[in-house]
């Protein structure tokens, strides 16, 4: 499978794409619409940026303890009982007066309940697709998540201007409820992927399992690390230029569509690893130039060329896919979604404690150091191990 045409001709993915497309535009919505409300209440950095990004930091929590379920549910039903509580979650969020203890126990819930969410996604993408075709799909996916980021950072920016940041809270949760409506509609019943009932223990087995084999805890900390430490840039946008943050915010993904169209599409397999060191590298460099406080054009550019960067999670999501089990892709991908979104989530808080003790630019280089630093550690391992292809069906020993 080569080609978009052939992708949307492929039953069901149109409805995924849809259901996927609606939830980021829900997530990019409201996050925004929290973070603002947050830092003009508090005028703090450091609680805007763990507002905005704070579902991401409890998703670890959620990884270790219900990502069986990612393989373990049917499908459907999942995704449509995911998109429904992020809805009824992100509307609670919006109620005037909301004690700040109510705000930190739905965050956590959100989180909890999108660590599965990622997981039974993303295996499902894997079913509906055949083997070849999944870099491609996956590919469209973060394309379409670009894309529905920059219109959702534009729009929220014009919610919170118009309607307050209350308003694109609500406007977030009738997306999620949009998407749980496409599921339940398009999507077509299919049984789990593994037999037997979700548990604490299962989820600890099979992410002991993952974590055994070193090629993939060196492709999973290359997905975690370096690009949750640059998300960390990313959360400090509003307290650094705070009537230009939604343009940050929208450059930055219009950047990552730009790099996942041409992994995604135009990048040939014999290349890939070639390029993947150096993507890995841009994703942190460009943000340098804060360190000289860049008015809003140059910091634009910079972002832009940054986000490219994040096409190489893209490749190095085709080498997990490449050796791991396909009964565990759900969870796997679970884990290494849930992971991301952890490491954004902690790269966020730690930035906003950097600016908040020093400024918004220092934090945004820090992070930016920080996830160079990282990738130049992580590069020899990632350079080790046999090509994909050789251990594709390698069976794995121990049972579950």
């Amino acid at each position: 499978m080569r080609t978009y045409r052939e992708l949307f001709r492929s039953p069901e993915f149109t409805p995924l794409f849809a259901t996927s497309t609606a939830q980021v535009a829900a997530t990019t919505v409201s996050g925004l619409g929290l973070g603002t409300l947050v830092f003009t209440a508090t005028g703090s950095p450091f609680l805007s940026a763990v507002s905005m990004f704070g579902p991401s930091l409890v998703q670890m929590a959620g990884a270790a303890t219900l990502l069986s379920a990612a393989d373990r549910l049917p499908p459907r039903a999942a995704t449509t009982g995911v998109a429904l509580a992020s809805s009824a979650g992100t509307a609670a969020l919006a109620i005037p007066g909301l004690p700040g203890w109510a705000i930190v126990a739905v965050i956590v819930g959100l989180g909890l309940v999108a660590s599965v969410g990622g997981g039974v996604r993303f295996g499902l993408l894997g079913e509906i697709l055949p083997k070849d075709g999944y870099l491609l799909g996956r590919s469209v996916l973060n394309m379409a998540n670009g894309t529905t980021q920059v219109i959702g950072f534009a729009l929220g920016a014009a919610l919170v201007a118009t309607l307050t940041p209350r308003g694109a809270l609500l406007t977030g949760a009738l997306l999620y409820l949009t998407a749980a409506l496409v599921a339940y509609r398009r999507l077509a019943p299919r049984p789990p992927r593994d037999p037997g009932r979700p548990s604490i223990a299962r989820t600890w087995r099979v992410n002991a399992r993952l974590w055994s084999s070193a090629p993939r805890r060196h492709l999973y900390l290359a997905l975690w690390v370096p690009n949750g430490l640059v998300v960390g840039c990313e959360a400090l946008f509003v307290p650094y230029t705070p009537h230009h943050a939604g343009l940050l915010l929208a450059v930055a993904a219009l950047g990552m569509l730009a790099g996942d169209t041409l992994a995604g599409r135009f990048i040939p397999p014999r290349w890939r690893p070639r390029l993947g060191p150096s993507l890995r590298l841009l994703l942190g460099v460009p943000y340098l130039v804060f360190a000289f406080d860049p008015g809003p054009v140059v910091a634009a550019v910079a972002v832009f060329v940054a986000s490219i960067g994040y096409s190489a999670s893209l490749l190095l999501q085709e080498r997990l896919m490449a050796i791991t089990p396909d009964d565990l892709q759900g969870q796997a991908l679970g884990l290494h979604s849930s992971g991301t979104l952890a490491f954004q989530g902690i790269a966020a808080a730690l930035a906003g404690t950097v600016a908040q003790h020093t400024s918004p630019a220092t934090g945004i280089v820090a992070m930016a150091v920080a996830s160079i630093a990282v990738t130049l550690a992580l590069a020899p391992g990632l350079r080790t191990g046999r090509p994909e292809h050789a251990v594709r069906h390698v069976p794995e020993s121990g049972r579950l």
